[in-house]
């Protein structure tokens, strides 16, 4: 292969690895910064949690959109413009006059990210047509995923001590605009597959559905989930819910084939991602909140609070492979969900004068039970369907991971403005028991060893 090659599939690479980082690093970095965005534009805690989920909606209910757009039109040109859509969303948060034009730039922000990834991973694989040299690249490129999850926290904390909230949407601009110009520059453009639809009815009804539910879920924390408005709510998710299903059903290119749950070796898995992701992100904003609500600890101390579980998650997502390969799917993740119900019942006491001290270690440990989790899944979704629908598998996969993290988010942040931030994690750690006792009952649909009745899937690793 000629220089040249090589240096563009390199600088390809850095540049889809620098739009998986920015998604990733805005899905944990806004954490640090909703005490002083509250602080600066008023609002309390369903305000904030639309801050957090304003964007994860705008991921989960695009991601497959997205994929299939890129498909149809080519990967290049989708990527470019999920970037400068992303850009310029994230130039409207950091200007935000106030919290509504705030939420409203992060829904924006999310679509952006929904744009990019399956996008990025597309031209990786366009780029890179020797198979070991890809499955590097897209190592790469999971890696620097990772590490941006891992670090928003901290970079967080130091931008908000130094340059103020702000700060943690416009350090996105000039990372977008290399990327840009390395992809407009390196990047090839992919062949388009005209015959690939975009399910427009099915979108709607899905932003529907996911809007309206955690909408509801939001409300009920200070209105009361038996209030009017809030069943209300519930009523419409139900109804746009079901409408979804049956267009999926009946459409001739659905977004979401929904044969695909048929098979327990691939419903199995998407229901422990959503599950636990609803634990997991759910517990991280409240923890959030207490740290700097209840504890009074600075947007750089909460950072730094939060970075040992983002980091034990990258290092399980590293380890995850070699466990799963010696003791199967099954036991792999049966016993990160044992251990992730175990660091919730020994963080069962915390409360606003809990030292950091009693808790690093159940929350460090709470990190790498995660992390252990979702490498093993993704694998398990992969591998039990054929190869040529392995990008509608990953995109299910990360669409029914982002709900989850959504509905956490609103529901854990429900209880903390209904019942106080103390008891409200208290709450919350309950509920995570009970939904890890959910996902353990489900462990024995999965196969006992790795790809044991599936079709074989390259091993996939997957941040958070």
């Amino acid at each position: 292969m000629a220089v040249s090659e090589r240096r563009a599939e390199r600088l390809t690479l850095v540049a889809m690895s620098l739009g998986f980082a920015v998604v990733q690093l805005d899905i944990s970095v806004v954490n640090v910064a909703i005490k002083a965005i509250g602080d600066a534009l008023g609002g309390g805690v369903s305000a904030l949690q639309w801050v957090v989920n304003a964007y994860t909606i705008g991921f989960a209910a695009f991601i497959l959109t997205a994929g299939a757009l890129a498909d149809r039109i080519g990967a290049k040109g989708v990527f470019v413009a999920g970037f400068a859509l992303f850009t310029t969303a994230s130039v409207v948060c950091g200007l935000a006059p106030d919290l509504g034009v705030l939420i409203a730039a992060r829904a924006v922000q999310g679509i952006g990210a929904a744009v990019l990834v399956p996008s990025s991973l597309t031209l990786l694989n366009h780029a890179y047509t020797d198979a070991a040299a890809r499955a590097h690249a897209v190592g790469l490129w999971l890696a620097g995923a990772s590490l941006a999850l891992s670090g928003g926290p901290l970079v967080g904390g130091v931008l908000i001590a130094t340059l103020g909230w702000r700060a943690i949407f416009f350090i996105n601009v000039p990372v977008a605009l290399i990327g840009i110009w390395l992809s407009r520059r390196f990047a090839g453009e992919t062949p388009q597959a005209r015959d690939r639809g975009v399910d427009v009815a099915g979108q709607a009804f899905a932003v529907l559905t996911l809007t309206a539910l955690v909408a509801a879920t939001i409300e009920g924390g200070t209105q009361g989930f038996g209030s009017l408005p809030v069943l209300v709510g519930y009523a419409l998710a139900a109804l746009a819910g079901v409408i979804f299903v049956a267009l999926e059903a009946r459409g001739a290119r659905p977004m979401l084939p929904l044969a695909l749950f048929r098979a327990r070796a691939f419903s199995a898995p998407a229901a422990i991602g959503i599950l636990i992701n609803t634990a997991f992100y759910g517990l991280i904003f409240v923890f959030s909140l207490l740290f700097q609500r209840a504890q009074h600890l600075t947007a750089l101390q909460t950072g730094l609070a939060l970075a040992p579980i983002m980091v034990a998650i990258t290092a399980a997502n590293v380890a995850a492979g070699r466990v799963n390969r010696l003791v199967g799917p099954r036991r792999t993740v049966a016993a990160g969900v044992v251990a992730f119900a175990a660091c919730c019942a020994g963080l069962l006491g915390v409360g606003a004068r809990t030292g950091y001290a009693a808790m690093v270690v159940q929350l460090t440990l709470l990190g790498a039970a995660a992390g252990s989790i979702v490498p093993v899944i993704t694998s398990e979704m992969l591998g039990s369907v054929d190869r040529s629908r392995s990008g509608v598998a990953a995109g299910t996969l990360n669409t029914l991971r982002q709900t989850g993290s959504a509905i956490g988010v609103a529901l854990f942040g429900s209880l903390l403005a209904g019942s106080g931030i103390t008891v409200g994690v208290h709450i919350s750690l309950g509920i995570t028991i009970g939904l890890s006792a959910v996902i353990l009952t489900l462990t024995p649909l999965m196969a006992a060893r790795p790809g044991a009745g599936a079709e074989p899937a390259p091993p996939s690793r997957a941040s958070g």
